[in-house]
Parts: structure tokens; sequence; C-alpha cells
């Protein structure tokens, strides 16, 4: 059986206020291209179709438009991310089965597969842990536990039948590397589950991290179609092309178009402007962080006449200082929202959060995150 894994379009989004909705349109020109050269028989989509929660029109268009064309060519299995309303993403979804379109966003489905050729496909839409704690009877709030959980009804249906298997996850999957553009999904400090967790089925698709990480021959992540952050910059981006045997797997990266590429340069305004070296970046979005021991006037102008999409400007100039004039991602790479909300307390009240309001400033977010997964 053959099979095109993708993921993590987010429709609407756009990159550093460059609209990015043309670009993602290519994208599924693209992936209609390949579908019908390459005789593809299911095309999986392993979550976050949308940026967000109540997306764009036009990005619902486009998401209409992109599971039409597919429609009418293959049978597509597509599963809710922790950036799309499980509910809204879901509407409908009974109907289109009867177009070949499966979108599968409710957890309490997660044992029933849809059945195309010889294979059995499993929809594991983003688990919130807290949502799925209670109706699950689990022991503990936590992605792993969720996911665990999800597992063991997929193999317990499995069982029941001499099909392949084949799971859509959304989650951290421990052996891929996260980038700025991902949204955190940690609770209680944890975001991440292990890959064994999908032991025992023929291939797990999964959703999440916007790179194109093999975890392993049958768990590999297909990253984002296009780079949402400069992390990104030397990601290479696709779609996994799979050949599905009893005996194995083999896979083969299908590369999609580039609508322009990335780079990040630092140095002093004048030799940026002026050396030759550069020349290979000036048609780049660019990030530049200059080192200059004082702020240049009129920074950004300068910049645009030669690298006229330069995006993103920072400081760090020679010598250091306060904060060493990094970016705001830089310097909350890796910190949780609640930490970076305890900084904020911190500079407003002149002393650290107590631990009543960290406490607050938790319940707060976990409210969120809840609200969020229900919308």
């Amino acid at each position: 059986m053959r099979i095109l894994h993708t993921s993590d379009w987010h429709l609407g989004r756009s990159f550093h206020r460059e609209d990015l909705l043309a670009a993602q349109a290519a994208f599924v020109d693209h992936l209609v291209e390949t579908v019908a050269a390459e005789r593809v028989e299911c095309v999986l989509v392993s979550g976050d179709v949308y940026d967000r929660a109540l997306p764009a029109v036009d990005a619902v268009r486009l998401c209409n438009e992109a599971l039409e064309r597919r429609a009418a060519l293959t049978r597509v299995v597509l599963i809710a991310g922790n950036h799309d309303s499980a509910r809204r993403l879901g509407f409908g979804s009974a109907l289109m089965d009867a177009a070949g379109v499966h979108v599968r966003t409710d957890f309490a489905t997660v044992g029933e597969p849809v059945v195309v050729g010889d294979a059995a496909i499993y929809g594991v839409p983003y688990l919130e842990p807290e949502l799925v704690r209670h109706p699950w009877e689990l022991d503990e709030r936590s992605h792993a536990a969720a996911l665990t959980e999800a597992m063991r009804r997929v193999r317990d249906d499995a069982a029941r039948h001499d099909r392949l298997s084949v799971v859509l996850a959304h989650a951290f999957v421990t052996g891929g590397e996260s980038s700025e553009s991902e949204r955190d999904i940690s609770v209680g400090g944890s975001s991440q589950v292990s890959a064994s967790v999908f032991d025992g089925v023929d291939y797990a698709a999964l959703g999440h991290l916007h790179g194109a990480w093999r975890i392993g021959d049958r768990v590999r992540y297909s990253g984002s179609p296009l780079a949402y952050s400069f992390s990104e910059e030397r990601h290479v981006k696709g779609s996994w092309l799979i050949d599905l045997r009893p005996g194995g797997v083999a896979a083969e990266f299908v590369e999609a178009p580039v609508p322009r590429r990335l780079a990040r340069v630092r140095g002093r305004i004048d030799d940026l402007l002026s050396d030759p070296s550069y020349d290979e970046v000036e048609d780049r979005w660019l990030q530049v962080t200059l080192t200059d021991a004082r702020r240049p006037s009129a920074a950004m102008e300068r910049l645009r006449r030669r690298f006229p999409h330069t995006l993103v400007l920072g400081f760090d100039p020679e010598g250091g200082g306060a904060g060493g004039g990094r970016t705001w991602s830089e310097r909350v790479r890796e910190r949780s929202a609640l930490d970076i909300a305890g900084d904020f307390v911190a500079e407003v009240t002149d002393g650290p959060a107590t631990e009543a309001e960290r406490a607050l400033l938790h319940e707060a977010f976990e409210a969120c995150r809840q609200k969020e997964a229900t919308a």
C-alpha cells in the first residue's frame, strides 16, 4: 500500500507578517500532483491543519479546495492537532466519510479504524491530558498516559483483524527536535512521549514537530510543508511517500516547493552592506543580528536597500551587556509559559512570584488550554 504522510499545514499562518497563503496554495498544488504521479492510495494529514482554532475565511477556503481535489484522486485521513479546534474541524465528518475524506477529531473513536485496502488506519487526534484523564480513568494527567491508553485501544482493535496497522498521532515523541514555531504542549514540565508507545504498528505518521524527523523506520515526522520560524533555516520541507508491506517499510522523502529560502546573518552593519560574501543571501528572508558597539541609526532601512527581504532585526553588541541584545525568541527559548509569566510578575512587583501567585498563573494557563481544546 502506498501512502503520503504530511502534517502541520498551519493554513492561515504568516511568517513575520509575510502572507504565506499563496505559498500554502502552491503546496496544495504540489500534493495533488504528487498523489496523481505516484498513485497514492491514501493521504495522511497528522494534525495542525489550521494555525488557530478560529481560522480565517481564506484559510478555510484553501482547506476545502485541498480536500476536494484530493478526494477526487484518493482517500484522505486527517486528524486534529493542538492548533485546531476539534469541534470545528470535525464538523460534518460523518458526511465527509462518504466522500472518502475521513476527519478524526474525537478521542472517543481512536480505536475505530478507517479501512483502506489492506490497511486499518487509526486517527489519534491531539490529546489534551486533562480532557481525557477522567473519561479514560487515567492514573495521571500526562501526555504519556493519554497516548498509552489511546494506543491500547488501537492494539485491542488491530488484534481482531489481519491487516496492516497505521496510526496518525499528534504529539512530541522523543527523538525529534523542536523549533521556535511550535506551541508548547508541556504538562507538569513534560511534553515528550517515548517512541516505544507505537511498538507493534506497521507505521506511525506523526505530526506536531516541524522537522522531517525519522524516529525509526516505522515512526516518522513529516514536518511542516513551509518554514514558520528562522530556527527551521536548515530544514528540508516535504512529505513522506511510504510503501507499506507486511515485511517492512520503504520510504522516500518528496521535497515541497520553497517560496523563498531563509538565512540568519550577524555582524557589523557596514560589513554586512559591503561584503560580497553576502551576495547569495540578498534574495532570502533574513534574520539579521547587528554586533555594532552602538545601535546604528536607520538600520532596517539601510539593510533593506541591499537585503529587501529582511524581516527580523536584533542587536547583540560586541562586548555584551545586559540581555546581550538577544531577540525575544532567543530569551524565552526552552522556557515554559509559566516561567515567562513569573518573570513578568517579578518585573512589575520588584520580587519573585510567590508560590500562591505561581499556582494562580498555572491555574489560568490550564484553563486557557482546556478552553482552546474544546473551542
